[in-house]
């Protein structure tokens, strides 16, 4: 029997509308790398051995991408010896391969540690538990080399999964370039499985990496130059119009995930309405729901705003003093579409 995706994934469920357990996520407003490393410092305690940093590097000249300064300084301070790793792409850009990847990797700054292309000298598979969709998913064949994995993630829009958070930056950006994101994406033509079922695969392939890495498995998500569009487009990315936010991490990923979404629904004057369209109309919240359904954590959780000693607080109590209107900061070193808003 075929299975059957969910439903819902257009319907954003309230806060006090959830039931079950809660788990820990800290928030701070400091986008600085001091922020970024007071942040981690909440959740490394887990994070031990050869250490991974699965980080979204962007196509050339993306706009919007985590600031390399920041990842320099949690690399130099806090993480000496760790390695970004990363996959080739499914479609033809400058990923594609790993020559032209390693190409963007040097046009974008990153160069002051290791990268590894992990699927570049081939694939292994990690199990899928629970899955309805994969009984295993396909990864790059250095990924299992790995002690410990830090997923440090720019949390935007997608055009297909509606936003990339931890979920999305692991489920699609560990799956090799060549197998697992087709099994992810494709049934026979490329890109045609969206909406639930694409949320769904998406987690599976998730819950693949994170299994097998718990415990020693972080997550931060950094909720700034939030465009709708993915890094994956580059300078074509769509101008930037929802405000900055903060940085956020957890020790669920799910709980971080539902955060950030839960931050731009109690935006200020609408600030969240672009990002909430684009989840909405992609039925991307399927990734919240599914999560929980396969057990990967919980969608409650306690906020604690680590900029005042610690205050647990609401997600609209975080935002409340956010303006409408995004301003780019002194890390904006590509402008793609930007410069035109």
């Amino acid at each position: 029997m075929s299975p059957v995706p969910g439903k819902d994934g257009n319907r954003y469920i309230p806060f006090d509308r959830r039931t079950g357990d809660s788990s820990v996520v800290f928030f701070t407003r400091d986008l600085s790398e001091e922020g970024l490393k007071k942040i981690y410092d909440r959740v490394s305690s887990v994070i031990s051995g050869k250490v991974a940093i699965k980080l979204h590097t962007g196509e050339a000249h993306g706009p919007n991408i985590i600031p390399r300064p920041w990842v320099k300084a949690l690399v130099d301070d806090r993480l000496p010896g760790a390695a970004i790793v990363e996959t080739n792409t499914y479609y033809e850009g400058s990923r594609y391969t790993t020559e032209a990847h390693r190409q963007t990797l040097e046009i974008n700054g990153w160069t002051f540690c290791p990268v590894d292309i992990t699927d570049e000298s081939g694939v292994t598979t990690f199990p899928v538990s629970g899955g309805k969709w994969f009984t295993e998913m396909h990864v790059g064949k250095t990924l299992p080399d790995y002690d410990s994995l830090v997923v440090l993630t720019h949390f935007k829009g997608h055009t297909m999964g509606g936003f990339g958070g931890s979920n999305k930056n692991i489920g699609i950006g560990c799956a090799d370039g060549r197998i697992g994101k087709k099994e992810i994406h494709s049934r026979m033509d490329m890109w045609d499985i969206a909406e639930e079922e694409l949320m769904e695969r998406i987690s599976e392939s998730t819950k693949a990496t994170v299994d097998r890495f718990a415990p020693r498995v972080c997550f931060i998500n950094t909720m700034r130059n939030m465009s709708v569009s993915c890094d994956c487009e580059g300078p074509e990315a769509e101008p930037v119009v929802t405000p900055d936010v903060g940085i956020l991490a957890s020790l669920d990923i799910l709980a971080v995930d539902n955060a950030c979404v839960d931050l731009l629904y109690n935006l200020p004057d609408g600030g969240g309405k672009a990002m909430i369209e684009r989840i909405e109309t992609r039925h991307g919240l399927r990734q919240l729901s599914y999560m929980k359904e396969l057990g990967m954590g919980n969608d409650r959780y306690t906020l604690i705003d680590i900029d005042n000693g610690d205050a647990v607080i609401t997600a609209a109590q975080a935002v409340k003093d956010v303006k409408p209107g995004w301003k780019p900061d002194r890390y904006n070193v590509f402008w793609g579409r930007n410069r035109r808003g």
